[in-house]
């Protein structure tokens, strides 16, 4: 062993063992006190006092973050928004002040809600750094002393009762019924016993019956531990820094509008540089003249109000989800909900609802099904289908009043009528199985007083009461592990009395509910001299017990998320279960779930070479015993073969794979504080089924800005073209520069917007997930929107020699120029509604409210731009006759009509077929 002095530890860690020795929990308790110089009697003062100096404090040290002014400046670390800002200056060198304010502002609004987000991700690492308990007993100077937990070094002796969050890790020495609730690190939904004794160096976490970690809880019992590890060094300041090392991946849409902005600014800066050169040398023109121009070009080809619209069309679907219980976090997850291929969820509390349920009930005789939802004492119990009067059935009802006798559980309603559970859950589970059967827990209690009890202990694997009955006789009552249990049975209680216990028939029984994934207790009793008022071991032995029965106990299923599941199927969506449940028990809920048969472990991935890691990854459905490192790998296979992923959890463990994933969900009701800061999305029911409608709905913003878009680009590319083409010819500019930044700027706040409030459309769940990879316009949608800018520019341009050869002047000219180019953006408007159909004109004429609201409010503005004497004298424009709105009316009802047609002609996308399960079966894709 390696004394203590020669441990290494950080500034704020613990003392570790060798990398050449057994872990902790694989070392006897007391080789593990020798190593750790820890005295019987606790150790003194001045020694504490050192070991403090040098191991630090017992607590998690926060990481070193960036100053806030460089996070805030990093905001803008963004090709888009550089472009924005150079067309802001660009309004300055035109003295458009209030465009350019207005410019600047949405940069900065963009840059403000970016940093609010990324300081409250970071606040993840400080919900961890919470969960290490405020106060601990310990054993100082050989007397039991309270002191605040940052103060534990290793070496301390810590005491443990129930209701204590544990401080530090400890490796127990001395445990008496200590049950632990671990399920923020493990994803266990029952509390895990306790004892004294190693286990393997290659045991699971959750395997780990000596250790006790940091943060969980004590649900019962007592013991004592020495501390083994404190600060970063406890397995939740390794999650904490294994959380800090996560990076987050960038959204698709975030990864497309990179590559647009890119590509804008490197066509905008040849295009205006190709117009300087072409008007100087071909035309002969000024320098002065010609730069200007070009940053007339510049500007229309800008899409200034682009972003804000996309964060307003973002935080509709925000709004929308809010209502449907997702509460999204971070502002760009809305739209990657539409991408999701994979959603990687937890059982425990997710797909399960994380209270144990007594749904199996065998006697000697028959097989009971009970019915009902958690804790609740209602529900029905039926016998082959057969509904039963439980008062009916003796052996039905001397199991459940053992259940309910031996026993320290409590159920009473809450103000709000919830039944509640005080004690622990498995005895909530059989509480309410007896209430079920008829019994009155006070009745009983009075009826059958109890003397004495033996608790539950990890190394006997029982609980055993003794009772006294108003008739004078003595009652032994036993439930436990069924193997512990049955090796005390010598009888088996029948309708007609005890008869020799069938040994073989009732392990068979226990082996077949252990099958299904549930856990299973035996029930036993014996009747006992009345003058008998203590229990020891060997009561239990004497003459041996007489077995009432099994008792099998489910975390159930959410009936809502069994329809989910079925839904993510149909819409594409491959789902995988990742826990920290033994294997058995994930098989048999991933059965419940339709999803494929067989389970991979945590150990079996550890096997595994990465690419085996990675096929692994895809062709299976469940994966049990994994821990946080198991968690993050799995996600990250799953993103390196092209899956967008959702991951849900709600513990602690669950934290660094909901930051890796593409959007983390974390549970809102019992979800810990770690897991809900660092999702992207939090569901405020924690109902797998929400997963479903939020990704409905992100399907629908991800349409609804793709039609934004589709909108925008061709309006600002139809402007530069106009330009472009004015340059080329020699000609005079159709638009001026200040007309062009008018139109840019209501257009944005008016039709585009309206495109923000679209209902999904028909089928939106029949579409397979989008490709991560797929840009944001592709294909169709590419030639939609040249089509669409040729037809304005012919419009605009058109209308405006037209007027010019007619003698018209240049001021009504223009004003007719900009006038077609709106109305023709109109029509248009209605069209781009209709993204993913075959161009039904009744439906895109029918509009929806916020459409027409719309073109209302944007025929207000071009009225007074053309009529209003205040904007005549801003803009250059003078009043139009009838006739010139009817011919512009008719080219824009044009626009419209071919624009149908293009979509007919081009055809509909195709919709998804429901996927095989052959297909699911081995990870591919439908082709």
């Amino acid at each position: 062993m390696v004394p203590l002095a020669d441990m290494e530890a950080g500034a704020t860690g613990a003392a570790t063992s060798s990398s050449a020795d057994p872990p902790w929990h694989a070392l006897e308790a007391a080789a593990v006190a020798e190593q750790l110089g820890s005295p019987t009697d606790g150790l003194g003062s001045d020694e504490a006092a050192a070991r403090l100096a040098r191991f630090g404090p017992n607590r998690l040290t926060p990481p070193k973050r960036r100053p806030a002014w460089m996070r805030f400046l990093a905001q803008f670390h963004n090709l888009l928004i550089y472009v924005l800002l150079v067309s802001g200056v660009v309004a300055l060198l035109l003295r458009h002040w209030t465009d350019a304010g207005v410019i600047f502002g949405v940069v900065l609004v963009n840059a403000l809600i970016g940093y609010i987000q990324e300081d409250k991700a970071e606040q993840a690492l400080e919900a961890i750094r919470n969960l290490l308990s405020p106060q601990a007993v310990v054993l100082r100077d050989g007397h039991a002393v309270t002191l605040a937990a940052d103060e534990l070094v290793p070496g301390d002796r810590v005491f443990l009762v129930s209701g204590d969050r544990v401080p530090a890790d400890l490796r127990l020495d001395r445990t008496k019924g200590l049950l632990v609730q671990e399920a923020a690190l493990t994803g266990e939904s029952v509390p895990a016993a306790k004892s004294a004794a190693a286990v393997a160096a290659d045991a699971a976490l959750g395997d780990r019956g000596g250790m006790a970690y940091a943060g969980t809880m004590v649900v019962q019992g007592q013991g004592t531990g020495i501390v083994v590890a404190t600060g970063d060094a406890t397995e939740v300041g390794r999650i904490g820094h294994l959380l800090a090392s996560v990076t987050t991946v960038a959204t698709p849409l975030l990864v497309s509008m990179a590559r647009f902005g890119r590509w804008l600014t490197g066509g905008i800066l040849l295009l205006a540089g190709g117009t300087v050169l072409f008007g100087m040398l071909v035309h002969g023109e000024p320098w002065q003249d010609m730069v200007l121009t070009a940053v007339g070009l510049a500007v229309a080809a800008i899409p200034e109000g682009l972003p804000a619209v996309m964060t307003i069309t973002m935080a509709v679907g925000v709004t929308r989800m809010a209502r449907r219980n997702a509460i999204i976090r971070h502002l760009p997850a809305v739209e990657m909900l539409g991408s999701v291929r994979t959603i990687c969820t937890d059982k425990t509390g997710t797909l399960t609802r994380n209270e144990l349920l007594a749904t199996s009930i065998v006697t000697a005789e028959a097989t009971y099904v009970a019915g009902g939802s958690g804790y609740a004492p209602e529900g029905e119990i039926r016998r082959e289908d057969r509904l039963v009067d439980p008062a009916a059935e003796p052996l039905l009802l001397d199991l459940a009043r053992a259940a309910l006798l031996c026993n320290d559980a409590a159920l009473h309603r809450d103000p709000d009528g919830e039944w509640q559970l005080a004690g622990d859950p498995t005895d909530g589970a059989l509480l309410a199985l007896a209430m079920k059967a008829g019994l009155d827990p006070d009745g009983e209690a009075k009826h059958y007083p109890r003397r004495d009890a033996l608790p539950f202990e990890s190394e006997r694997q029982y609980m055993a009461t003794l009772h006294h009955d108003h008739a004078g006789h003595g009652i032994l009552l036993v439930k436990g592990a069924p193997e512990r249990v049955l090796a005390l049975c010598e009888r088996e209680r029948r309708g007609d009395g005890a008869v020799p216990l069938d040994r073989p028939r009732w392990t068979a029984l226990t082996a077949e509910l252990a099958g299904q994934g549930q856990r299973v207790l035996a029930l036993a009793m014996r009747r006992t001299p009345i003058d008998l008022s203590e229990l020891i071991d060997g009561d239990l032995r004497e003459e041996g017990l007489e077995l009432l029965g099994l008792c099998g106990l489910i975390d159930p299923p959410r009936e809502e998320a069994l329809v989910a599941v079925a839904a993510c199927r149909q819409a594409g969506i491959t789902v995988k279960m990742i826990t920290g449940d033994h294997a058995a028990t994930a098989a048999a809920i991933g059965r419940r779930f339709g999803l494929p048969d067989g389970v991979t472990s945590g150990p079996q991935l550890d096997r595994l070479d990465e690419a085996g890691f990675a096929a692994a990854a895809a062709a299976n459905s469940v994966f049990a015993r994994t821990t946080p490192e198991h968690k993050l790998r799995l996600i990250a296979a799953l993103q390196a073969a092209g899956d967008t992923v959702a991951m849900t959890g709600d513990g602690v463990n669950d934290a660094p794979a909901l930051k890796r994933a593409d959007i983390g969900v974390a549970m809102g009701r019992n979800g810990t504080e770690a897991a809900k800061e660092v999702a992207a999305m939090v569901l405020a029911d924690d109902n797998f089924a929400s997963i479903v409608h939020a990704v409905e709905e992100g399907r629908t913003v991800y349409d609804n800005l793709r039609k934004t878009i589709l909108f925008m680009l061709p309006t600002n590319g139809a402007q530069a073209v106009v330009i472009l083409l004015a340059v080329l010819s020699g000609s005079l500019l159709p638009i001026t520069p200040v007309q062009i930044l008018w139109v840019n700027m209501v257009t944005a706040v008016t039709l585009g917007l309206a495109l923000a409030f679209e209902a999904p459309e028909p089928g939106v769940m029949a579409r397979p997930p989008r490709p991560r990879d797929e840009p944001i316009l592709a294909g169709r949608l590419v030639r939609r929107m040249l089509v669409v800018l040729a037809l304005l520019v012919a419009s605009s341009f058109g209308f405006f020699h037209f007027h010019r050869l007619q003698g018209d002047g240049i001021e009504e000219a223009r004003t007719i120029a900009v006038n077609a180019l709106v109305v023709g953006e109109i029509f248009f408007l209605l069209s781009a509604r209709d993204l993913h159909g075959r161009g039904e004109l009744l439906s895109a004429l029918a509009g929806s409210r916020p459409v027409w609201l719309s073109i209302a409010l944007m025929t207000l503005l071009q009225l007074a731009f053309t009529y209003a004497p205040p904007m005549q004298a801003l803009f250059g424009t003078t009043p139009l006759g009838l006739a010139a709105w009817a011919a512009m009316a008719a080219a824009g009802a044009g626009l419209f009509v071919l624009m149908e047609l293009e979509k007919r002609l081009s055809g509909a996308p195709t919709r998804l077929s429901p996927r095989s399960d052959s297909g699911s079966r081995n990870g591919r894709r439908p082709a």
